[in-house]
């Protein structure tokens, strides 16, 4: 079976930004990272990672593209087929490329098809918008919340005469 997935770039211009494109049930995710790099103008050697995601599109479990943890023990994209974490009940991924970056893209799963006999896969079926030069910057809850104070303790580091340690310690 041929999956068709949209992909959609984060971002908070006008226009919308998107991919479609077609891919084997069978193929890994490093080949689904392959194509949504080439089809979006990357170059693919940066780090990514899929995350499986729910309809609220909230990030859950991390597929990576290299194993990074101290114990060997991360999901890897080259390892785990489309048809094991994409099928008709669990429909969406998010996908972020280039961890300094944070391109970040929603992508999922529109149709699933029979394969067409002459038809390379994967296939780059639609276009629709430019890439920015720069990724989209992505708004964290001290840029939304007027009233966030990360230093909500109400300890002032400027005053040393308060904190509670020995300056001849050593």
């Amino acid at each position: 079976m041929i999956y068709r997935f949209r992909v959609i770039l984060d971002n908070d211009t006008e226009e919308d930004i998107f991919r479609d494109l077609e891919i084997r049930e069978t193929d890994t995710l490093e080949d689904l990272h392959n194509i949504v790099t080439q089809s979006f103008g990357f170059d693919g050697t940066e780090m990514a990672s899929f995350y499986i995601s729910n309809d609220l599109w909230e990030q859950g479990e991390e597929i990576s593209l290299f194993d990074l943890s101290d114990d060997g023990s991360a999901r890897l994209m080259n390892e785990t087929s489309l048809d094991d974490v994409v099928h008709e009940a669990q429909t969406k991924l998010i996908y972020v490329y280039d961890f300094m970056n944070m391109w970040t893209f929603y992508v999922e799963l529109a149709e699933i098809v029979d394969e067409t006999e002459g038809h390379d896969y994967p296939n780059l079926m639609f276009v629709q918008g430019q890439v920015p030069d720069t990724a989209p910057e992505k708004l964290f809850e001290a840029d939304i919340d007027e009233d966030f104070n990360e230093f909500e303790d109400g300890i002032d580091v400027d005053d040393y005469e308060d904190l509670d340690f020995n300056e001849n310690w050593n």
